[in-house]
């Protein structure tokens, strides 16, 4: 058989097990997860801190930026939230509905097109956030982009896909993050 003849294809997944497989492959401690989100927040700070640098409604936003930490023993749940960028709901699909996609390493990729330096992240291979699925039966983001009124919602439970929408009458003080 010719190449002529053949066919592409795109591997195909059982993204649920790969998930799987990939979180409990990946990281052998558990509290792992609490250093991969803390580092997506981190970064999510300064990709807005070098986004004001060009963008003069950003710079309204100041640069007190923030991670904070809240647990709720009561509730049995950790919330960690910062001022950053922020993420609308096609940023939460693009990025947390895509396993692998890392949103650090496609900014530091721009800004090396770009030919500037800087900012680089700490997050480069899109698997850190999952991790939150090693002690969480589901998993819950509140975003609100950076200048943008829109507050977005994205649930999972890691193994049956996830759900995205409006947060509708969601308590969100921040102006963005």
């Amino acid at each position: 058989m010719s190449d002529e003849q053949l066919q592409s294809k795109e591997f195909e997944a059982e993204v649920s097990r790969l998930l799987e497989m990939m979180i409990h492959s990946v990281y052998s401690e558990s509290e792992v997860f609490l250093r991969e989100l803390i580092a997506n927040a981190s970064d999510a700070c300064d990709r807005l801190r070098y986004m004001q640098q060009t963008d003069e409604e950003l710079q309204k936003l100041g640069q007190d930026f923030q991670v904070d930490i809240t647990l709720d023993k009561d509730a049995g749940t950790i919330t960690i939230t910062d001022n950053g960028t922020g993420m609308s709901q096609d940023d939460l699909v693009e990025h947390l509905g895509t396993i692998a996609r890392s949103g650090t390493r496609a900014f530091a990729a721009m800004l090396e097109e770009k030919g500037e330096s800087g900012a680089a992240g700490i997050g480069q291979f899109g698997v850190g956030f999952y991790s939150a699925f090693i002690v969480a039966s589901e998993v819950e983001v509140l975003s609100k982009a950076a200048g943008k009124p829109e507050v977005s919602r994205w649930v999972s439970d890691g193994t049956s896909g996830y759900r995205v929408g409006p947060a509708e009458g969601a308590e969100f003080l921040a102006t963005h993050g």
